[in-house]
């Protein structure tokens, strides 16, 4: 009798992912996974019930390496402005214009479903309690700052996707740097 293959479920996921990241979210199917990862269809589909929750599963990992990428480089980074910028360039390293806008079709997947969204939710809340530590000794910095901050990263991104000159990582730089150089000279309660 022939010994059945096994992978760990983690292997199966990246490969998933890599498909996902290659074809977009329909491209991934049992088959396509099985020819990725040498399991046979039958195998998957007893590992994980439907298209659906593959997918599910598969975007929940991504969530997973997210998670511990942005501990890694809020690790790393020093506690002021300057570290709050390098952490947000560290996670901008989406390459090309076509991967940046591969990654909005997962971003499509994540904002249907309603458990991948609060996995959205429960990481801008981590990210901006990240970012406002980075802020803590600094004087007059608005106290959701780290929100401020995300959002305007998050601004720079889909702003240089509509016109990609130069790398993705240089242009959200110098976006926050001057953002943060703004925020900070305001006067405390001016509108300016």
């Amino acid at each position: 009798m022939a010994r059945t293959k096994s992978m760990p479920d983690e292997t199966v996921l990246e490969a998933a992912l890599a498909i996902i990241q290659q074809q977009g979210p329909e491209g991934l199917t049992f088959e396509s996974l099985g020819r990725a990862s040498g399991l046979a269809g039958s195998t998957l589909v007893q590992r994980f019930g439907s298209k659906a929750a593959l997918k599910q599963a598969a975007l929940l990992h991504a969530w997973d390496g997210l998670d511990a990428r942005t501990a890694t480089l809020a690790a790393a980074v020093p506690k002021n402005p300057a570290g709050a910028i390098a952490l947000l360039v560290g996670l901008s390293d989406y390459g090309e214009i076509d991967a940046y806008a591969e990654g909005l079709l997962i971003l499509r997947e994540d904002l249907r479903d309603p458990q991948l969204r609060a996995r959205g939710a429960k990481w801008k809340a981590e990210l901006a309690g990240i970012l406002d530590a980075c802020f803590a000794e600094t004087p007059h910095a608005p106290a959701d700052i780290g929100l401020l901050m995300a959002a305007q990263w998050q601004g720079s991104l889909l702003w240089w996707s509509f016109d990609p000159q130069g790398s993705v990582t240089q242009h959200v730089q110098h976006s926050l740097v001057r953002f943060v150089a703004v925020l900070l000279a305001a006067e405390p309660g001016s509108s300016r």
